[in-house]
C-alpha cells in the first residue's frame, strides 16, 4: 500500500492559540497514527474514512505543512495551514434577542472582528444563513430550536466569541379567563391566564385590539376588552413566539347590558307630537325602539351610549312613560307630558283705558304650563291661578280693539278681543 496523500485542508488558517476543527481531505488515511502542524501534533484527531480526517489544530505560528502518517509511511504534499493573529471576535448585543422556536427570525449581531467570518452557531447549530454586513455587524437567520436560551457565537479565523442568549420562545397558549363575559361597550378589565405571554405585543379580541394590556408574567396577562357586538370573541395573545390559537377554551361573551334613563329633555310637548325630544341615560348602544307609552317614536337616532335624540309621536294629552329598548332589554319609564293647546272662553273685563294697568281675568282650558300672555303682539304680566284661569295685567296701547293670546308648550291659544278706549278730551 503507498503512503498517505494529503489534497486540501479547511479550512486552511485559524487562529495561533490553536483549537480549529480542520477537514483533512486526500488519500490512504486508513490506521493513521498521527497528524501534525508542521512539527507538532495535532490536538486530537478523527479518522472519518480513508480520505477524510477531522483534526483539531494545535497552537502555532505562521504556515506550517499539515502532515498525515500511517504504518505505509508519511505524506509528503505540501498543504500548508496558517496561523494568523487576528483577535478572537467579540459580541456586544443581538436584536432581537428573541424569536419562535420554528427559527427564521433575522437577528442583527454587534461587535467587533467579524470578518471573514466562518460560522455563526445558536447552541452549536449553524444560522441557516448569515451575512458579514462590516467589521462590526453581521446579519444571521436563526435556525430552529428547543424552547429555552441558546448561545450564539461568531467565528473567524482569529476564533471564536464569547456568546450571547438568544430565547426561542414556545407559541403561546390561553388556558382561562376571568371574567368571562361583558358589555358590548367594551371597558371590562379581564385576566387571561396560560403560557409564554413573555414578551406579548398585542392582544386581540375576535381580531380587535385590547384597549390596553399589562404582561404581569409569562402566565398571566391583565387586558381592557374594547367594544365589540353581542356574543362570543376569541381572545387571541401574540408574542415573538407566534399567535395562540384561537380554537381554545377562552372564548369571551359580550352582552347587550339593560339601558337605563336618567332624563328626558324637554319634559313635555304637544299632543300633536314632532317635539326633538333629548333622553339622556346609559348603555344605549344598538337601541331597537323608543316608545312613549306603546306607541314608537316618530324618529329617533342614537348618539351615543349616553344619548338618543327622538320626535315625539302624537298622543293623547298626559303623562306618557318613555322607554328604550336595546338587546340587553328594556330601559326603566321616564314621564313626558302631553300637553293640549291651551284655549281662551271669556275675558273680563273686556275693554279698558289705554295705559295700563287694568286687572284681567282669563278663563279658558289647558292654561297650567302658560310661558305668556300677550295683548296683540306686547307681552303682558300674568299669573296662572288654575288650569283654567289667568290673571293678566292689560299692557298700555293704542285706543281699539286688540287680541289676546295665551301660550305654553303646547301652542297659542284662540285670540278674545280685548278694546282700548281713549279717555274723553277736555
Amino acid at each position: 500500500m503507498a503512503a498517505p496523500v494529503v489534497s486540501s485542508v479547511s479550512p486552511n488558517q485559524g487562529p495561533a492559540s490553536g483549537g480549529t476543527s480542520v477537514t483533512v481531505t486526500g488519500a490512504g488515511f486508513t490506521g493513521a497514527t498521527a497528524v501534525r502542524f508542521g512539527t507538532q501534533s495535532a490536538t486530537s484527531f478523527n479518522v472519518n474514512s480513508s480520505t477524510q480526517i477531522t483534526a483539531v489544530s494545535p497552537s502555532g505560528t505562521g504556515t506550517v505543512n499539515v502532515i498525515v502518517t500511517t504504518s505505509q509511511g508519511t505524506s509528503t504534499q505540501q498543504v500548508s495551514f496558517t496561523y494568523v493573529t487576528t483577535p478572537a471576535p467579540s459580541l456586544s448585543s443581538l436584536s432581537p434577542s428573541q424569536g419562535p422556536v420554528a427559527g427564521g427570525t433575522t437577528v442583527t449581531l454587534t461587535g467587533t472582528g467579524f470578518t471573514g467570518a466562518t460560522a455563526v452557531r445558536f447552541d452549536g447549530t449553524a444560522a441557516t444563513s448569515f451575512t458579514v454586513n462590516s467589521a462590526t455587524q453581521i446579519t444571521a437567520v436563526s435556525p430552529a430550536h428547543a424552547a429555552s436560551a441558546a448561545a450564539i457565537t461568531v467565528t473567524t479565523p482569529g476564533g471564536t466569541s464569547n456568546s450571547l442568549p438568544f430565547t426561542y420562545l414556545g407559541t403561546p397558549s390561553v388556558t382561562g379567563l376571568s371574567p368571562t363575559q361583558g358589555p358590548v361597550a367594551g371597558g371590562t378589565t379581564v385576566t387571561l391566564t396560560g403560557t409564554g405571554f413573555t414578551g406579548a405585543t398585542a392582544v386581540r379580541f375576535d381580531g380587535t385590539a385590547a384597549t390596553s394590556f399589562t404582561v404581569n408574567s409569562a402566565t398571566q396577562i391583565t387586558a381592557v376588552s374594547p367594544a365589540h357586538a353581542t356574543g362570543a370573541a376569541a381572545i387571541t395573545v401574540t408574542t415573538p413566539g407566534g399567535t395562540s390559537n384561537p380554537d381554545n377554551p377562552s372564548a369571551y361573551f359580550y352582552y347587550a347590558a339593560v339601558p337605563s334613563l336618567t332624563s328626558v329633555a324637554p319634559a313635555s310637548g304637544t299632543t300633536t307630537g314632532g317635539t326633538t325630544v333629548t333622553l339622556t341615560g346609559n348603555d344605549l348602544l344598538g337601541a331597537t325602539a323608543v316608545r312613549f307609552d306603546a306607541l314608537a317614536a316618530a324618529s329617533f337616532t342614537v348618539d351615543s351610549a349616553t344619548q338618543i335624540t327622538a320626535m315625539s309621536p302624537a298622543h293623547t294629552a298626559g303623562a306618557a312613560d318613555v322607554t328604550v329598548t336595546t338587546p340587553g332589554g328594556t330601559s326603566n319609564p321616564l314621564s313626558y307630558i302631553y300637553l293640549s293647546a291651551p284655549t281662551l272662553t271669556s275675558l273680563t273685563p273686556a275693554q279698558g283705558p289705554t295705559h295700563a294697568g287694568t286687572v284681567i281675568t282669563l278663563t279658558g282650558t289647558d292654561l297650567t304650563t302658560t310661558t305668556g300672555v300677550q295683548f296683540g303682539s306686547t307681552p303682558a304680566s300674568f299669573t296662572v291661578t288654575s288650569p283654567t284661569l289667568i290673571i293678566a295685567v292689560a299692557p298700555a296701547g293704542l285706543p281699539g280693539p286688540v287680541a289676546v293670546t295665551a301660550t305654553t308648550p303646547a301652542g297659542t291659544s284662540n285670540g278674545l278681543p280685548y278694546t282700548r278706549t281713549a279717555a274723553p278730551a277736555i
